[in-house]
């Protein structure tokens, strides 16, 4: 068991090595340019285009969404079991192995907008579900505060307010999830950058490194998440799942940059205060101005 895990770790640290080319001759079907290798020189085509099929036309049709490229394949694969490294590999400039990591959000928040609005095991629409939750729970709330009888009517309205708000956001993260992910990646990424910029792997990493590597990090979390929703699990047990896949982001963090587990652990907590700070900073201002835009009459002066 332990040479297994010895090879395992070993194989973790080694980039993707590209196979050798082909010494073949072949005649460009495109330009007709006679070359030897896997792509023509002059246009670009590969070597193993040939006449149509039923395979080809599949395939053709599945690497429109990106699902046909091997990198994507290979990415996916590296992502769970050596995420770290392969971020590092990227970043270093082994891109052509790798699929890019804006792209492969994109297409992960769309399949996985897919799983939550009716493509899983059991073809429930959990976006409805979860919407229908947060409304319910929202009410309820709103009646609560509304019969308090300990608190000014003022309060009360503020309240109900921030119940309003909290159901509004939670609607338009679930609408918008690129979004809202690259939201927390850009909040997050500067704190981070700041604590991991003089790490042992990359002692000279960039601002703009430091917001790949969390877009790739990020990619294999929503992976991760997209589990329970496909097997439809229960919304309690999801969110247990979820919050184990969240601790997981210790491992690639931990690879890429090249500290120990204790050093990544104490610099990634440091790094969730400012990023708590300005996202709780974020929300105060966005529900002030909500809550004055519907109160009007609290900002105008008595006569």
């Amino acid at each position: 068991m332990k040479k297994r895990i010895k090879k395992f770790t070993q194989w973790q640290k080694v980039p993707h090595r590209v196979k050798p080319m082909s010494q073949e001759d072949h005649v460009c079907a495109t330009c007709g340019r006679h070359y030897v290798g896997n792509f023509c020189p002059q246009c670009g085509q590969s070597s193993q285009i040939g006449r149509y099929s039923f395979k080809n036309a599949f395939l053709l049709f599945i690497d429109v969404w990106g699902l046909g490229n091997r990198g994507m394949f290979r990415a996916i694969r590296d992502l769970m079991l050596r995420p770290g490294y392969m971020i590092r590999d990227y970043l270093r400039g082994m891109q052509m192995a790798y699929f890019p990591p804006f792209k492969m959000l994109f297409l992960i928040c769309a399949l996985s907008l897919l799983v939550e609005t009716g493509l899983n095991i059991k073809g429930i629409n959990r976006y409805q579900q979860y919407m229908e939750m947060e409304k319910e729970y929202a009410t309820r709330k709103k009646a609560e505060a509304k019969a308090d009888k300990t608190h000014t009517a003022e309060w009360k309205e503020i309240q109900v307010a921030v119940y309003d708000m909290i159901y509004i956001a939670e609607g338009k993260v679930r609408q918008n999830p690129q979004l809202a992910v690259l939201v927390y990646m850009l909040l997050f990424s500067g704190p981070l950058y700041l604590l991991f910029r003089h790490c042992p792997a990359i002692p000279d990493l960039r601002l703009s490194e430091c917001f790949v590597a969390m877009v790739y990090i990020i990619n294999m979390l929503l992976i991760l998440i997209m589990i329970p929703s496909v097997l439809c699990f229960s919304f309690r047990n999801e969110a247990i799942f979820d919050q184990f896949a969240l601790l997981l982001a210790v491992i690639p963090i931990k690879q890429l940059s090249g500290y120990s587990y204790w050093s990544t652990i104490w610099r990634m907590l440091v790094a969730l205060i400012p990023f708590c700070l300005i996202f709780l900073t974020f929300y105060i201002v966005i529900f002030i101005i909500s809550y004055a835009l519907s109160h009007p009459q609290l900002f105008q002066p008595s006569v």
